[in-house]
């Protein structure tokens, strides 16, 4: 029997894919877990930088300050990571930023170079991956489906998406960061890996 050659609509042969076709667009995604109740917020944009993990925070507390009135202070433990350090010069003035934006002392704790698995957050994404094991993450729907199915402490997920483009490289000049780094209470003793922030005292916060 002879054979025929599949052909589109026109008559051109469509190209075939080694592997699955590339995706559209990338989503990167972050995390944010309180530890007392182990409350988890997913969060996914189109790069990891500074400015994404900042926003992503701040989107996080929206969410949740209606029953976090009486916080004063958060403790964020982090990894050590390249967009995150306590060297970032543009993460550091976003949180300066964020402090006063907020009204909340924030403090920063770091894992130690590679000990990032005393992290609890990395167990979260071992449950995320179980769920979008061998499922092919095309779009927007079908990583937000896997994200909600997904528990942690027998509680779901709130799964939110970080709109921008967030261009990478955008750094802080020396001059400019005088004025973020006197806000800064750094340790004496581990400088880069605990670092307290304080809001400046102002009668109004921006909402």
């Amino acid at each position: 029997m002879g054979e025929k050659t599949r052909t589109d609509a026109s008559g051109e042969v469509p190209k075939g894919w080694d592997h699955d076709p590339p995706a559209k667009e990338k989503l990167v995604p972050f995390g944010i877990l309180m530890l007392a109740t182990g409350a988890l917020m997913l969060l996914f944009g189109a790069r990891e930088t500074s400015d994404a993990w900042v926003d992503a925070l701040q989107m996080w507390w929206r969410q949740v300050r209606a029953g976090l009135r009486h916080v004063k202070r958060l403790v964020i433990y982090l990894d050590n990571g390249p967009k995150n350090s306590g060297r970032r010069t543009q993460f550091l003035k976003r949180l300066v930023q964020f402090a006063d934006w907020s009204g909340l002392e924030i403090r920063l704790v770091y894992y130690p170079p590679y000990h990032s698995k005393y992290n609890r957050i990395e167990r979260c994404w071992s449950a995320l991956e179980q769920k979008w094991n061998g499922v092919l993450l095309n779009c927007w729907k079908v990583v937000l489906q896997c994200a909600l199915r997904m528990t942690w402490r027998g509680l779901h997920p709130t799964v939110k998406r970080l709109h921008g483009e967030y261009p990478d490289g955008i750094r802080v000049t020396a001059k400019e960061m005088k004025q973020y780094e006197a806000r800064m209470q750094r340790s004496e003793t581990l400088p880069k890996y605990d670092i307290t922030i304080k809001p400046r005292k102002t009668k109004s916060r921006v909402k």
